[in-house]
């Protein structure tokens, strides 16, 4: 029973009233709108997100390839010099592309490594070094938290809409009550005399 009143109190704007104004009867088709983005929109836009990052990481799988390289150098790193205590460091690599051409760069490899030691890298299209592509696993994850965020900005964008249209529809209705209370107020001054 008591879940009517609120539903009274939240359609109210809808039914004939002598009281009703058109910023109030705006505020209501304002706010219909509102739910209705929050509904549809922001479902399709979370798939739509999290779609658009299953291309990309499938893309990113497609464009990169693993290469085998040969340190130049050996894999040295110090918490003196580098200032910090890290597993992996940056050093000079030699591979072999897929046409046969020879390349060099720096990746990054486990510390410890000496010259000559062969590590696995991954390169792109151009044979230049790239991160490695995300797995399945990290791509799901990807996907999850991107549609999640693409949905949370729109429910927010819709949201602060109407936020922002009802702190103008308020200014208004402010405004219009003091006119009608200075028109008010100047015949309470005539009846008094």
């Amino acid at each position: 029973m008591r879940g009517t009143g609120n539903a009274r109190r939240a359609l109210w704007r809808w039914r004939r009233n002598p009281l009703l104004r058109r910023e109030d009867v705006l505020e209501a088709w304002i706010l219909l709108m509102t739910w209705l983005v929050v509904a549809v929109a922001g479902p399709v836009a979370g798939v739509l997100g999290a779609q658009a990052s299953v291309r990309d990481a499938a893309q990113r799988r497609a464009e990169r390839h693993a290469a085998t390289a040969t340190l130049v150098r050996d894999a040295r790193g110090s918490a003196v010099t580098d200032g910090t205590t890290r597993d992996r460091v940056d050093t000079l690599v030699r591979w072999t592309a897929s046409d046969g051409t020879r390349h060099s760069g720096r990746a990054s490899v486990d510390v410890g490594l000496k010259a000559g030691s062969r590590v696995t890298l991954w390169t792109d299209r151009q044979d230049h070094l790239a991160a490695a592509p995300p797995t399945a696993a990290q791509a799901g994850v990807d996907a999850v938290f991107t549609g999640a965020a693409s949905s949370f900005a729109v429910v927010a964008a819709a949201a602060a809409g109407y936020y922002g249209a009802r702190v103008v529809l308020d200014r208004r209705r402010r405004a219009a009550w003091e006119n009608e209370w200075q028109e008010i107020g100047s015949q309470w001054g005539r009846a008094a005399s």
